[in-house]
C-alpha cells in the first residue's frame, strides 16, 4: 500500500495514539503477580504520555509520575496566544485523566535518581523506588551563555521557551507596546527545542501587529545561517508581511554575527557577537538550551548537554535502567518536537513492558509532523515516519515518507494545514492527557 504526503499528514494528526506501533511493535498484554515499579520523572509530554502507555499496555505496572506542577501547558500552540488566535486556557493540560487510567501522580520536584539504589527522591523528602525508570525532563535554558541573562531577568526579558507564566509576561508585553515599536526575537544556535518555533513565532507575532500595530515590525537576530523550513517561511513573509522590501513586518538577520552574546535589561538592549548593540521595545531572548536539570544533575547528559540512549529502546547509555525520552534525548535525526516525545515515549513504554516481563523488545518505529502556523489561513508542515538503523545506532527518516508542503501550494491548501495543524493539537492532548 502507498501512502501520498498528504494522506499521510492527515492519517498522522487523526491517528497520533496508533501510529507510531505500526509495523512489528506491539504491547504485550501481560498481567504478572509480581509487582513491577516504573517511575515517570516529568510530566510534559513524554513523560505523560509514557504513563499513559505504560498502564495500557500493562495495566500490572505500578507507575507513579512525580512532576511539580499541577497543570501543564503547552509549547506546540503557544505561539497562537502571542498572535491573538487563542488564549492560554486552551494549551493548558491537567493530570485527572493518567489518573483516571491507573496512573499514581505525586504534585512534587525530583531532585535525585540513584541508579545503583534504583531509587528517585523529591524535594518533599519521598523515595520511590523502580524497576525501571524514565526521565523526561524537559530542556533547561543556558543563561549564562548570554552575559547579563538570568532566570530573574527572564522575567522582563523573556525566553517563552516553556509556556505558561513566560507566554503570559510576553503576550502582555506585546499588547503593551506602542504602535510603531520593534519586537526582537533572539533565535539560539542548533540544537534546541522545536527548530521552526522562533520563526513561527515571528509568523504569529508579525500577524498581531499587522492587525492592531501595523507600524510595527519583528526583528530575528539568528545565530544561524539557515533554519528549519526556511523556504517555506521566508516564501510566507514575502506574501504575508512583504518580506525583503522596505517596508517588511519581519526582518532576518542571520548568524553568526547576529548571534546574541549579552543583555542590558534596564536598557532594552542586546548586543551581538559582531558587537553590535540593538534596541527593542519587546525583547523575545531565546537562550541556548541543554537537557533538563534532573538529567543532569542525575549523569545522564554528557558533555553535549544532551542524553545519549539506546535508540532501540531509549534507556541511558550512561546508566542502566533509566530511560530518557523528549527533548533531553540525542535522537540523532529526530527533532526535538512534542510530536517525537510523544512517539518515543509509546516505543519506551513498549520496551518497558517488554523487559519487565522478561520479554526481546520489538523493532520500533518512529514518527513526527510539525505544523507551523505562517499566517491567517496560512499553515506549512514537515512530516516523516522513522526507523531505526540496522546497527541500531541511529534513527534516520524512512526515504519517501512524509516530506514539506510544497512550495506552490495552493491558498485552499495551506488554509487545510491550519485546520490539520488545529486537529493535530486536539488529537494529540487528547492521546495523552485523556
Amino acid at each position: 500500500m502507498t501512502m501520498n504526503r498528504r494522506d499521510f499528514v492527515t492519517t498522522t494528526g487523526a491517528l497520533a495514539a496508533a501510529s507510531t506501533f505500526a509495523g512489528t511493535l506491539v504491547f504485550p498484554q501481560i498481567a504478572r503477580a509480581e509487582t513491577k515499579k516504573v517511575v515517570v520523572v516529568g510530566g510534559g509530554t513524554g513523560g505523560a504520555t509514557a504513563a499513559k502507555y505504560l498502564k495500557l499496555g500493562d495495566p500490572s505496572i505500578d507507575v507513579t509520575l512525580i512532576e511539580p506542577n499541577k497543570t501543564y501547558f503547552t509549547c506546540y500552540m503557544s505561539n497562537e496566544v502571542l498572535g491573538g488566535e487563542r488564549d492560554l486556557d486552551s494549551i493548558k493540560q491537567g493530570y485527572e485523566g493518567l489518573k483516571g487510567h491507573g496512573v499514581t501522580v505525586v504534585h512534587d520536584t525530583a531532585t535525585g535518581i540513584d541508579a545503583d539504589k534504583k531509587l528517585v527522591t523529591t524535594a518533599g523528602g519521598d523515595e520511590f523506588p523502580y524497576d525501571r525508570c524514565i526521565v523526561a525532563p524537559g530542556v533547561s535554558m543556558l543563561y549564562e551563555k548570554i552575559e547579563g541573562y538570568s532566570d530573574e531577568v527572564a522575567k522582563k526579558i523573556p525566553h517563552a521557551w516553556k509556556a505558561g507564566e513566560q507566554t503570559k509576561i510576553l503576550r502582555d508585553q506585546l499588547q503593551a507596546m506602542d504602535d510603531g515599536g520593534t519586537v526582537l526575537i533572539s533565535a539560539p544556535a542548533d540544537p534546541f527545542r522545536c527548530p521552526p518555533g522562533p520563526y513561527e513565532r515571528a509568523s504569529q507575532i508579525a500577524m498581531y501587529l499587522q492587525n492592531a500595530k501595523p507600524k510595527s515590525k519583528v526583528m530575528i537576530l539568528d545565530s544561524k545561517q539557515a533554519f528549519s523550513k526556511q523556504g517555506l517561511f521566508t516564501q510566507g513573509w514575502e506574501r504575508l508581511y512583504g518580506f525583503g522590501t522596505e517596508n517588511a513586518l519581519i526582518e532576518w538577520q542571520p548568524g553568526p554575527e547576529s548571534a546574541v552574546v549579552g543583555v542590558k535589561a534596564d536598557e532594552m538592549t542586546v548586543e551581538t557577537s559582531f558587537g553590535d548593540e540593538v534596541k527593542a521595545d519587546v525583547i523575545n531572548l531565546i537562550p541556548p538550551q541543554q537537557a533538563g536539570k534532573i538529567a543532569q544533575d542525575a549523569g545522564l547528559a554528557n558533555d553535549s548537554g544532551w542524553c545519549p540512549v539506546d535508540k532501540k529502546t531509549f534507556e541511558s547509555s550512561i546508566h542502566k535502567g533509566i530511560h530518557v525520552i523528549g527533548d533531553a534525548a540525542i535522537a540523532t535525526a529526530m527533532p526535538k518536537s512534542g510530536y517525537s516525545a510523544n512517539s518515543q515515549a509509546k516505543v519506551t513504554a513498549a520496551a518497558i513492558i517488554a523487559m519487565l516481563n522478561d520479554e526481546e523488545p520489538g523493532i520500533p518505529a518512529y514518527v513526527n509532523t510539525c505544523y507551523s502556523i505562517v499566517g491567517k489561513d496560512y499553515g506549512i508542515s514537515v512530516a516523516a515516519v522513522y526507523r531505526l538503523s540496522e546497527d541500531g545506532a541511529t534513527i534516520a527518516s524512512v526515504e519517501g515518507s512524509g516530506g514539506l508542503t510544497p512550495m506552490d501550494a495552493p491558498d485552499w491548501a495551506l488554509a487545510r494545514e491550519v485546520q490539520y495543524a488545529h486537529s493535530w493539537y486536539n488529537n494529540i492532548v487528547h492521546d495523552i492527557f485523556s
